[in-house]
Parts: structure tokens; C-alpha cells; sequence
């Protein structure tokens, strides 16, 4: 009998002596066929857990197909950015030498919560501070790794500090900062029920940690437009 695709990816994991936690990306790790195989093997574990909360998948309609759509779901856009591999981002040099603070954002951020799944929804601000070495990227492009990030089951901690990182290896700028607040429905939807707390991190590199003036004029700058 054949070991299900989840197994066998797992043990390909393993084997190459990398992390599979909720928010780390596997994708190098699946082969192309795999996905569609994972996908059936999710709708049906799915399913399982649809029965036993005593629902009835066959006779209901609203929940016919159910399982088939969470696996979908999870695979092809909410836990997207496990399974698909990080963007392209084209790099420019920074010609004409801006050493000038850069502000992107608001940017729409959609997650999850990896303790109970529950939707995480968001605004994100970025902060640049470069150099003459710095690799500018596309506008665009903040957004596509922002989305890929987030697109996985995480604490909003370390996704912040994790598109971080990657912005840093991308960019190699003077100072960066990034500024996310959001709703998180494990607090809103179950729990305290509480439908107005929001949770508001920041990580801060280089000039954005050491110069208290840059930081302070980022900041106003956020508090302005957030009004």
C-alpha cells in the first residue's frame, strides 16, 4: 500500500534536516505532482473531522462539498505561501543614490492564527531608509512578499520579524522598519469575545533602531496617515 503524499513529504523534510512548523515555507521540498494528490488526501481528513462533528456531508447541500473546498482553500490561497515558492523580485540599483526615508503602505495583510486558525486581518507599513548600495525593488513587490509571509498559520511576532528578514537579505538598506496592526477573530470570534482589541508590533533595523529621529519621523508620519 502506498504511504499517503503527506508522509512522504514529511520524510523528505526530515531527510534534508529542515523545519516544517506552521508558518515555514516547504515548497522546494514538494514535487510538481504532488500538490493535487495532497490536496484529495486533505479533502478526505477533512471530511473525517466534518463526521464527527456530526454533520452531514452527504444529505446536507451547503456542506456537500465542503471538504473539498477547505482543502483548496488551505493548499491554493489561505496557507498559500507554505506550499508556493517565494516570488520573484526584481532588484534595481539605487542610481541616483536616495538616502531619503521611503514609506510603503498601508498594505492589506491576511493570515491565520497557528493556535486556533482563525483569521488574522491587517495593515502593514514598511520603512526604508537606503544607501548608495541599497537594491531597490518594485512597489509591488513589497505587497507579493507581504502576502506570501503572511499566507501561512503564524503569530503575528514572528511573521513581522520574518518579512523582515527577507527584506533585509533583499535590500541591504541603511535602516528598515516595519509597522503592522490587526484584528486577530481568535480574540473576537471565541475566547473573551473581545471585538475591539487589536494587536500593534514593530520591528526596527539599523538607523531605524539607532537614530531616535528617523524613528520618531516614521512614526509620525504612520500616526498621520492612520489619522
Amino acid at each position: 500500500m502506498n504511504a499517503p503524499v503527506s508522509e512522504k513529504i514529511r520524510a523528505r523534510l526530515r531527510a534534508a534536516g529542515k523545519r516544517f512548523h506552521a508558518n515555514d515555507s516547504i515548497a522546494e521540498h514538494i514535487e510538481p505532482n504532488e500538490l493535487p494528490l495532497l490536496q484529495d488526501e486533505i479533502e478526505q481528513k477533512v471530511l473525517g473531522v466534518l463526521q464527527s462533528l456530526v454533520i452531514d456531508t452527504e444529505g446536507d447541500h451547503n456542506t456537500r462539498g465542503t471538504a473539498r473546498r477547505i482543502a483548496r482553500m488551505y493548499l491554493s490561497e489561505v496557507f498559500r505561501g507554505r506550499y508556493a515558492p517565494k516570488p520573484s523580485v526584481t532588484e534595481f540599483p539605487n542610481v541616483e543614490r536616495l538616502n531619503e526615508l521611503m514609506i510603503i503602505g498601508p498594505i492589506t495583510i491576511r493570515s491565520a492564527c497557528s493556535h486556533h486558525l482563525c483569521p488574522i486581518l491587517g495593515k502593514l507599513w514598511i520603512g526604508v531608509l537606503p544607501n548608495e548600495h541599497t537594491n531597490l525593488i518594485g512597489l509591488s513587490k513589497y505587497s507579493r512578499l507581504a502576502d506570501w509571509v503572511m499566507s501561512r498559520p503564524q503569530i503575528q511576532e514572528e511573521a513581522v520579524t520574518h518579512l523582515a528578514d527577507l527584506l533585509q537579505a533583499a535590500m541591504n538598506p541603511d535602516g528598515l522598519a516595519l509597522v503592522m496592526e490587526a484584528d486577530h477573530f481568535c480574540m473576537q470570534w471565541r475566547g473573551v469575545k473581545d471585538a475591539d482589541s487589536k494587536m500593534i508590533n514593530s520591528v526596527m533595523r539599523g538607523s531605524f533602531l539607532k537614530d531616535p529621529n528617523l524613528r520618531t519621523e516614521f512614526l509620525s508620519l504612520l500616526r498621520d496617515r492612520r489619522g
